[in-house]
């Protein structure tokens, strides 16, 4: 019995992108995939990055999902080719930003705090949020 390939980091991060587009719109797998002629449960592998989504499928879905092909990418983990541009220093992840984003909660959460028009409300609310995350170190 052969063991299951782990997803590749890029394509779990183009699909968390498609995922947390996806849910931004409210739009459900399946109306995904019926725009694209896949079933549900294609469109769930390529969100957890089992399958690769090819270039035209990804053109595809970035016109769907109304945005460009560039929005999958942004935030992409740096895959070790051993290039590296000249002074450039190695970056810390946005990755937990879209895990986050593409979660229910993450998603509310962010829709529900941006609709909060008193900047030092919201400033109050980021404050309250760390000491509440400072204090439940378990």
């Amino acid at each position: 019995m052969m063991a299951k390939k782990a997803p590749n980091p890029v394509d779990k991060h183009v699909g968390s992108r498609v995922r947390m587009r996806r849910m931004m719109l409210g739009m459900s797998q399946e109306k995904l995939g019926n725009n694209l002629g896949l079933t549900f449960q294609q469109v769930q592998k390529y969100e957890k990055g089992t399958n690769r989504i090819g270039a035209s499928r990804l053109q595809q879905i970035s016109h769907i999902l109304q945005v460009p092909v560039s929005f999958f990418f942004d935030g992409a983990p740096t895959v070790g080719t051993g290039i590296r541009a000249e002074g450039m220093s190695e970056a810390p992840s946005p990755a937990y930003v879209s895990d986050f984003l593409a979660t229910s909660d993450g998603l509310a959460l962010t829709k529900a705090f941006m609709r909060i028009g008193d900047s030092k409300l919201r400033r109050r609310i980021v404050d309250l949020v760390e000491q509440i995350a400072l204090n439940d170190k378990h």
